[in-house]
């Protein structure tokens, strides 16, 4: 997909944006409870937004846990704009943003069915599956180099 932009989110100006593409995601399509999704961590993490031209379509959280942790966390894509790519690249982003902060490892616990976009990123599952907000996750992890 062309023209996909891909940015730290500044607070709050761009913040509307991800809860809109949150709420659809998570909370209409997938119907995961707000509280859930807005769990009062959003201040303290990075955050990433994807714009097709001037549309957000895409968002990513980040954020830091102890001894050198990221977890990247609720990524989502507009149904318009899936199968493009979108989520890797968002991913990606992510994990460069993550690389510069000397961070050595990286977390996410992956909805099974989008698992492929993690492992081709060279995240690693660990453990079995489990259920998350109702919805089957895979821990995976991937070693910051």
């Amino acid at each position: 997909m062309q023209n996909v932009i891909i940015k730290i989110v500044e607070f709050p100006e761009e913040f509307t944006a991800i809860k809109e593409i949150r709420i659809l995601v998570f909370q209409k399509e997938q119907r995961i409870e707000t509280v859930l999704d807005f769990d009062g961590q959003d201040e303290i993490c990075d955050h990433l937004i994807a714009y097709l031209g001037t549309k957000p379509i895409g968002t990513v959280r980040i954020r830091y846990l102890e001894n050198k942790i990221a977890k990247i966390e609720r990524l989502a894509v507009l149904s318009q704009a899936r199968g493009n790519g979108i989520g890797t690249q968002i991913t990606q982003k992510a994990l460069q943003l993550v690389a510069t902060k000397n961070i050595s490892e990286a977390v996410i616990h992956s909805q099974e069915y989008v698992k492929d976009l993690y492992q081709r990123l060279n995240f690693i599952q660990e453990g079995e599956s489990f259920e998350e907000a109702g919805i089957r996750h895979i821990k995976m992890k991937k070693i910051i180099e």
